[in-house]
């Protein structure tokens, strides 16, 4: 399932917000739970800069000592909860996390957790996959967080922008759709799975919209999802 990320708008297709590949193949089926979680605080959050290239991103900014603690009482809440929900949330789980080295550390935590209370892990391990890495902020990659919000400026009114070379939010949506897609077909013949992917905030939100029917260019109009935040992912 690994799918090398391009900054290209050439993509297989452009999915819209009614596109009937996810919202008809979801609406009859109970094959896989989808769990959004955030990265917990990392070393680029305390600087307050971006860090979007693969090239750094995988091997440096790591989680904050604050980023493990969040990591860790995020998971111990995540395999409580099904244990107290043992009857209606499958003790079967599987990870997906963007390679990014503060979404490996937040998604190996979680693991250690699912097996440290006897919670079935898929393949024994977390399964990195390159579609959730986070969102490419081009020449804003390693200036200031506060740059953020002009990208966002933009997005509202062009989802397609790629200015200052930064990866475009339909691009981001088609990415994470066909990542999500290709899980329920992985998982189709499978027992009943929560599957939780750990990856970041841009990603996950315009992930959000698609389920939510809503335009992807309003992604920060969602309840914004901080750092090691779980959120369940619904049809809307």
């Amino acid at each position: 399932m690994h799918c090398e990320f391009t900054k290209s708008t050439s993509l297989p297709y452009q999915p819209t917000i009614n596109d009937p590949r996810l919202f008809h193949h979801y609406q009859n089926t109970k094959t896989v739970n989808n769990l959004n979680r955030r990265h917990g605080q990392s070393l680029a959050n305390v600087a307050g800069i971006i860090s979007s290239d693969p090239k750094i991103s995988t091997i440096e900014h790591g989680l904050s000592t604050t980023g493990v603690q969040q990591a860790q009482n995020a998971a111990q809440a995540f395999t409580t909860s099904l244990q107290t929900n043992s009857n209606t949330s499958p003790r079967r789980v599987a990870i997906y996390s963007s390679d990014f080295l503060r979404a490996k550390e937040t998604a190996q935590i979680m693991a250690d957790a699912c097996l440290a209370s006897g919670v079935e892990l898929y393949k024994g391990n977390v399964m990195l996959e390159t579609r959730l890495r986070e969102r490419y902020f081009g020449e804003w990659n390693g200036g200031s967080d506060e740059f953020y919000q002009m990208v966002w400026d933009v997005d509202q009114t062009d989802p397609n922008h790629v200015e200052s070379g930064v990866e475009s939010v339909n691009s981001v949506l088609s990415r994470t759709t066909q990542l999500i897609l290709d899980i329920e077909d992985e998982f189709r013949a499978l027992e009943p799975h929560t599957c939780i992917l750990v990856a970041h905030g841009d990603v996950l939100q315009i992930m959000q919209t698609g389920f939510q029917k809503i335009d992807c260019s309003k992604h920060r109009s969602l309840p914004h999802l901080e750092t090691a935040t779980l959120r369940e992912l619904k049809l809307g």
